[in-house]
């Protein structure tokens, strides 16, 4: 035994018997390792979609995600099936639930049991609230920045103007814009049509997910020359003919726009028209041609009719008879002569004839000293008051036939400013216009006041 086990054969038997005892042991490893390998796996599929059910005619949900992340875990076989054909589902059940918040698990369905789902997040919390719907108003939007110089927006119309919002009650109470943005390029100077979509905002400008109908609108936008409505004022040029009182002269317009470059139109607080009193014979009516200022293109309107209330002597219309006599005695000699008194005006009708023909009527002059200045055509975003003169109140003083005179009362006076021009807050000089019956004549202790306007 010493012998054989000495001998160089039992050495290298021993040898292959231990390095074959070890090959078969490191394959055994082998082997069970890559099984292990083969039968177990780990994927992450992003975004998955969660479906989410409730009763959606009467409720709103808020809360859920749109998407998770999902991991799953298993053999390697399924778990590699289930990435490739995704035919599995997430869903959230609210069907059974009240209104309030929740906090609810997110559960998987048509996964096999021996693949382990985790999700992220895994619960969520949510709120079940009651769907309302509520009309708003759509205002619209326009950086001025884009108007052309020398022109201006005057309006923007949307059509349809109200939408119809649906979402939940809290969402609904937090609207605070409902606005709609038009577009364009820089140096705007027509008028145009623009479709848009409608924005619903928070007061903190956050958009809200809500249900919009419908979610375009179209936008009409008016832009204009650069203009502003302004007073006219009504003055007399001349010295009207001996016996000839001129009591008023009075506009059917009582403001003119005009149009024209910024600076110019910006200048002019009122427009005066002048009427030459010189040729007046009697009551009529004027038109007179708007003289244009400088930097003014146009005025609408272009000419105004002015009324023309005189009163005449009896003096001067015999004296006027008589020129009437010579006229018709020169015309008979003459065919080119003719008499400047066949202008635009009414001769006065029989009641003043045969008034003037009595007796001279006596007149009469009177003082009022507390009549109360009125400020008429102010923009309804703007409050005014006169601030000069200080009491904001006027004193007048008008003459006429006594009885006329004696019957007048400060409800019979209208003074006022027109504040139609006033386009910003701030102090703001117009002129005084007054308005008296027929047949007086008034004097004004002043022409202007000042109005402090502000924001309503």
């Amino acid at each position: 035994m010493d012998k054989f086990m000495d001998s160089p054969w039992f050495l290298r038997l021993t040898a292959l018997a231990l390095a074959l005892f070890l090959f078969f042991s490191v394959r055994a490893e082998q082997d069970k390792s890559s099984l292990a390998n083969v039968g177990d796996s780990m994927e992450i599929i992003q975004d998955v979609p969660i479906e989410v059910y409730y009763d959606n005619e009467n409720y709103v949900v808020t809360g859920v995600p749109e998407t998770v992340n999902m991991k799953i875990k298993g053999p390697s076989n399924l778990v590699q099936r289930t990435k490739l054909l995704k035919d599995f589902a997430l869903k959230v059940d609210l069907r059974t639930m009240p209104m309030g918040s929740h906090t609810v698990q997110i559960q998987s369905e048509n996964i096999s049991d021996k693949i382990d789902v985790q999700l992220d997040p895994a619960t969520i919390e949510v709120n079940i609230e009651e769907k309302i719907t509520k009309s708003f108003k759509v205002d619209p939007e326009l950086n001025d920045q884009l108007i052309a110089d020398d022109f201006e927006l005057v309006r923007m119309e949307v059509e349809p103007s109200t939408i119809e919002v649906t979402g939940g009650k809290s969402i609904i109470d937090a609207i605070n814009f409902v606005k709609v943005s038009v577009s364009g390029e820089e140096g705007i100077n027509k008028s145009f049509e623009q479709k848009g979509r409608v924005r619903v905002l928070d007061r903190e400008l956050n958009k809200l997910n809500v249900d919009i109908e419908p979610e375009e609108v179209t936008v009409k936008v008016e832009v204009e020359a650069y203009h502003k409505d302004v007073p006219l004022v009504v003055k007399p040029k001349g010295k009207p003919k001996a016996g000839i009182t001129v009591n008023s002269l009075t506009s059917d317009e009582r403001t003119v726009t005009v149009y024209g470059t910024r600076k110019a139109v910006d200048e002019i607080q009122q427009l005066t028209v002048e009427v030459d009193v010189s040729d007046i014979s009697g009551n009529g009516k004027q038109s007179i041609e708007i003289v244009k200022p400088k930097g003014i293109s146009k005025t609408s309107p272009d000419k105004v009719n002015v009324n023309v209330d005189v009163t005449v002597s009896p003096d001067a219309k015999k004296d006027k008879s008589d020129e009437e006599n010579s006229d018709d005695e020169a015309s008979a000699s003459s065919d080119d002569e003719s008499t400047d008194s066949e202008v635009a005006f009414e001769e006065p009708s029989s009641d003043e004839q045969n008034s003037e023909n009595t007796s001279d009527v006596p007149k009469k002059t009177r003082k009022f000293s507390t009549l109360e200045i009125g400020l008429q055509g102010l923009d309804k975003q703007y409050n005014g008051k006169v601030i000069k003169p200080a009491n904001g109140l006027a004193e007048l003083t008008v003459s006429g036939e006594r009885e006329t005179i004696d019957a007048l009362t400060e409800s019979d006076i209208a003074i006022y400013a027109e504040g139609s021009a006033i386009k910003e807050p701030g102090d703001h000089i117009l002129p005084i216009f007054v308005k008296v019956p027929p047949g007086i004549q008034y004097e004004l202790n002043f022409k202007d006041v000042t109005v402090m306007v502000e924001q309503a």
